[in-house]
């Protein structure tokens, strides 16, 4: 038996309707500790719990209404994330939420069609729980800088200290096994050197100079309380099937190039664009997910560069024409911002290397881009242009490379909310585009979730480029205009 929770967003429709659609629309269920639902369908737990059912029952229903007219009947279905609970019981039984038969909680999401969605049980990532978007805690005050300082610092050093003793460089050579013998030479210093520091922290902490390591905890997954982690587990190993060939994006943007949709760039310019490719082929090699992580973690700064200027400019009052062109950036900001929440939902941001060289690499790309927007702002833009076109091709072949697999696993919980929800905040913005103002894309699974964040990359493009010679100003004043005489 199924019983919704509510947990997410309110919007317009009365309860009323929350009623109408439970009693007529079949709901999610799930497998439960036991694999009942997926025996009977030849599936694994992972995916039979986001299969529909045709004997979902009437006191199931009656449950997800109750719950969700708890709200003085303000509450709406569309725009809305759900808790669901799962009985071992027989489905026609009722149970509340101190039935000890309770083996599962996980969610599903009501979009602005009004339709069920599954999202993702588990969260993947090293920052998850209240770091993630649209959860209880979103939107609280920070503590003091000194205090959210340490309190991290003391995260991440426990996390290097797992990262030495636990081998997470092994876990990097197993995913890209060394091709040549200086491959095979640099793998070997670099196990030797772990092992090195492996045991300097072993010997610091037998001196009592360093508190005992404990066991880690399986921090790398955020679960519902009392929910069968082997599901999270299934997940999270279909996770790692994704893959994506260097040599197929390569030959993607050699045909985009060949086909006249180049980016037209200068020398100096395109080499440091190489060089960053070459560098992300070397370094995520065979770790699609953690790639898409650094991408999108280093795809911000861009605009935080832009934005920190025009806002200079506007306080030394140097210039003040920039208005348009901020509000354009924090809506890209805002879009790039919800690709890195979904990078590190699936895991991207895991192993304690892959964090270290993106914070850092981020810090002095922001700083590079300020600069180069003071001096030249239309090349910054060109450079931006060339990285979002090498994130349509690396999307792009990554979609077309894993459509089984990403057609099976649900979208986590901050895409179905940014794509499918009636709240469009700052989506139209970004898209400077009249075919881009007017996507409205589904986020039903993984498929949908990539494929969306490929257009996303494109309609950047777009907008990089109508930067480079001030067309997005007349573009969005054209489309204001209309809209007010609409």
């Amino acid at each position: 038996m199924l019983n919704l929770m509510h947990r997410g967003r309110t919007g317009s429709l009365a309860t009323e309707r929350i009623s109408q659609l439970a009693m007529q629309r079949p709901l999610f269920r799930t497998a439960g500790a036991h694999a009942s639902i997926g025996a009977a369908h030849g599936k694994p737990r992972w995916q039979a719990r986001h299969m529909r059912s045709n004997a979902v029952t009437q006191s199931g229903r009656r449950a997800w209404v109750a719950a969700a007219s708890k709200n003085d009947g303000k509450s709406s279905v569309s725009g809305s994330i759900f808790s669901t609970l799962t009985s071992e019981e027989d489905d026609e039984t009722f149970f509340d939420d101190n039935n000890r038969n309770q083996t599962e909680a996980c969610q599903v999401f009501i979009n602005r069609e009004d339709e069920i969605v599954p999202v993702l049980c588990c969260d993947y990532g090293f920052r998850s729980g209240t770091a993630r978007m649209y959860q209880n805690a979103d939107g609280t005050l920070p503590d003091n800088g000194l205090a959210i300082g340490v309190a991290n610092f003391k995260k991440e050093f426990n996390a290097i200290r797992h990262s030495i003793r636990d081998d997470e460089f092994a876990r990097i050579s197993e995913a890209n096994p060394a091709r040549t013998i200086f491959g095979k030479i640099g793998y070997g210093i670099g196990s030797g050197a772990i092992a090195i520091l492996a045991g300097i922290d072993k010997a610091l902490e037998s001196a009592g100079l360093l508190n005992k390591l404990q066991p880690e905890a399986d921090l790398s997954i955020d679960q519902p309380e009392d929910m069968d982690s082997s599901n999270c587990d299934e997940v999270q190993a279909r996770l790692k099937l994704l893959k994506l060939s260097n040599r197929a994006v390569w030959d993607r943007e050699y045909a985009r190039e060949a086909a006249g949709a180049g980016v037209e760039t200068p020398w100096f310019v395109r080499g440091v664009y190489l060089s960053l490719c070459v560098f992300l082929d070397f370094m995520f090699e065979n770790r699609p997910i953690q790639r898409f992580w650094f991408l999108e973690t280093v795809a911000r700064m861009p605009y935080f560069s832009y934005i920190s200027v025009l806002h200079l400019y506007e306080s030394l009052g140097w210039w003040r024409a920039g208005a348009v062109l901020r509000k354009v950036h924090f809506a890209e900001e805002w879009n790039e911002l919800h690709h890195l929440q979904i990078m590190e939902s699936l895991g991207g941001d895991q192993l304690w290397i892959d964090r270290f060289v993106a914070m850092h690499s981020s810090i002095v790309y922001y700083w590079i881009l300020v600069i180069m927007y003071i001096v030249n702002p239309k090349l910054a833009y060109n450079f931006s242009e060339l990285i979002e076109a090498h994130a349509v091709d690396t999307y792009g072949e990554f979609v077309d490379a894993n459509p089984s697999i990403l057609r099976e696993l649900p979208p986590p919980v901050v895409a179905a909310q940014y794509y499918s929800s009636n709240d469009l905040y700052l989506f139209e913005e970004f898209q400077t585009s009249e075919e881009g103002a007017r996507r409205r894309p589904k986020c039903s699974n993984l498929y949908d979730v990539f494929s969306n964040i490929r257009d996303d990359e494109g309609e950047h493009v777009k907008t990089m480029r109508a930067c480079q010679d001030m067309t997005v100003v007349n573009e969005l004043s054209e489309r204001n205009m209309r809209s007010r005489k609409l």
